[in-house]
């Protein structure tokens, strides 16, 4: 907030109330109202964003001017009671602490398995205000809505897959968050923001500061974004106020855990293939002078891409190379004999695409989850699997966060993203706690292929080392 400097017009009482995201500040001038904040002939008076809420209240209070509110409609919730009896553990009463005294706002970071929604549950129940939380698939909604329907009793309602009921206590998809905060931005008192990385969205953002809720908290295991993105997160909900690592948790909360890296080399035939194809893909890029390991750099590769054949067969080339790397029958093999040695244990197979999750189903008789995977089926796959009726599953990308798989032990990549954050991501699914539970992450790698600097990269967490 600037420094308020009020400049004594008069009158000197305010007005606020709240319009489709916006505050408008009857009686008030725009010299002395916070940064943000602009002059809107169509009404006469100031408007600006919701999330200036807090800021706009604050400086009227400084400067001893009166203020009616009639922008805000909740209230505090004396009777809000937290029903579970469970003690926090030392880091996580650490983290709620460190929140509070962050005047109720910033992000807290810890590794998938160690407890967050038990923290946030604890947030809730220290602001007492009317709350939103926001994750970003349905099944994550779910859980969060059966989690707070357990812990501090209905109703509890749900913005998102077809339902749209508002309560005090209330869980939103991202999506359905952005569509509707317009209309009840002025509703709830703290946002909790589940998986805090997809907030940077240009859509979620602008949903942020429609919202006049001024307690906010940011949850992830998984803080940094390749885009930078998540500089933008202090403004909207404030710092990081606390962070732990899988390493500090590992052996004691989490499980322990190993992670193998495994080699598998192309057969002849398909490297000769993959060498012509990456030729083809990377002169192309070089003729372009395209600069691929900068920001921005594949949206470059994709717009020159469109405008000529060569840059079309060029795309085709670098898609067909990927397929060869993935799909290799050298990674089939390799995991026929991981899944032989890992016998009984709860396996996760990760890929990157949808077409080899499928043919490894066919092939290994195992259940596949993937974006199109009705959600009947994927909870009864779910559900198989923890009670280890079905104790392998193959998926691409669905399960990469956000599901609660305390019984995985195992997880297998044959393929994936450069990004740090998808393999943390990867290794939190197998890393709840278990009685004697050493978890196993096994990362096969393709030599001699673009895989092995995307491994490389993958790997730059202290997670790994």
């Amino acid at each position: 907030m600037k420094p308020f400097a009020y400049h004594g017009y008069a009158p000197c009482m305010w007005t606020l109330r709240y319009q489709d995201g916006t505050l408008i500040a009857d009686g008030a001038h725009l010299a002395d109202l916070p940064a943000g904040w602009v002059h809107d002939d169509r009404v006469g008076h100031p408007r600006g964003p919701g999330h200036l809420y807090r800021d706009t209240v604050l400086a009227a209070k400084d400067a001893g001017v009166p203020l009616t509110d009639e922008a805000r409609q909740w209230s505090h919730l004396a009777e809000l009671q937290h029903l579970t009896e469970r003690t926090p553990r030392d880091y996580q009463q650490e983290a709620v602490d460190a929140w509070v005294t962050g005047d109720m706002r910033g992000t807290v970071i810890l590794p998938t398995g160690s407890g967050k929604t038990f923290v946030a549950e604890l947030c809730i129940a220290a602001a007492a205000r009317p709350t939103l939380v926001i994750a970003p698939t349905l099944d994550l909604v779910g859980q969060w809505h059966d989690q707070l329907l357990t812990s501090f009793g209905g109703p509890v309602g749900i913005l998102g897959g077809g339902h749209h009921q508002v309560e005090r206590l209330t869980v939103s998809t991202y999506d359905s968050f952005h569509i509707h905060m317009g209309r009840y931005g002025d509703r709830f008192g703290l946002l909790v923001f589940d998986e805090v990385h997809h907030l940077p969205a240009p859509a979620y953002m602008l949903a942020a500061e429609c919202a006049m809720a001024p307690f906010r908290l940011g949850l992830t295991a998984t803080y940094e974004r390749p885009d930078d993105g998540h500089e933008d997160l202090e403004h909207s909900l404030g710092p990081v106020v606390y962070r732990k690592g899988i390493t500090e948790l590992a052996g004691h909360v989490l499980a322990d855990y190993e992670t193998v890296r495994l080699t598998v080399h192309l057969s002849e035939e398909e490297q000769l293939r993959y060498t012509e194809l990456r030729s083809q893909f990377t002169s192309f890029v070089g003729r372009k002078r395209i600069p691929l390991g900068r920001p921005g750099g594949w949206q470059t590769f994709l717009r020159h891409a469109g405008r000529s054949k060569e840059g079309r067969a060029a795309f085709k080339a670098y898609r067909e190379s990927r397929a060869i790397a993935h799909g290799t029958e050298t990674k089939l093999d390799l995991l026929a004999t991981l899944l032989t040695e890992e016998a009984g244990r709860r396996t996760l197979i990760f890929t990157d695409d949808n077409a080899t999750a499928y043919r490894i189903s066919r092939e290994f008789l195992v259940p596949c989850i993937s974006h199109h995977t009705d959600l009947k089926e994927r909870r009864a796959i779910l559900e198989a699997f923890g009670t280890g009726e079905l104790p392998t599953i193959v998926t691409s990308r669905v399960l990469n966060e956000g599901v609660d798989l305390p019984a995985a032990e195992i997880g297998i990549v044959l393929s994936g993203s450069g990004t740090v954050r998808e393999h943390v991501q990867r290794l939190g699914r197998i890393l709840r706690p278990g009685k004697d539970k050493q978890a196993v992450l096994y990362e096969v790698v393709a030599a001699n292929t673009a895989e092995e600097r995307t491994s490389a990269r993958r790997r730059r967490h202290d997670a790994y080392r």
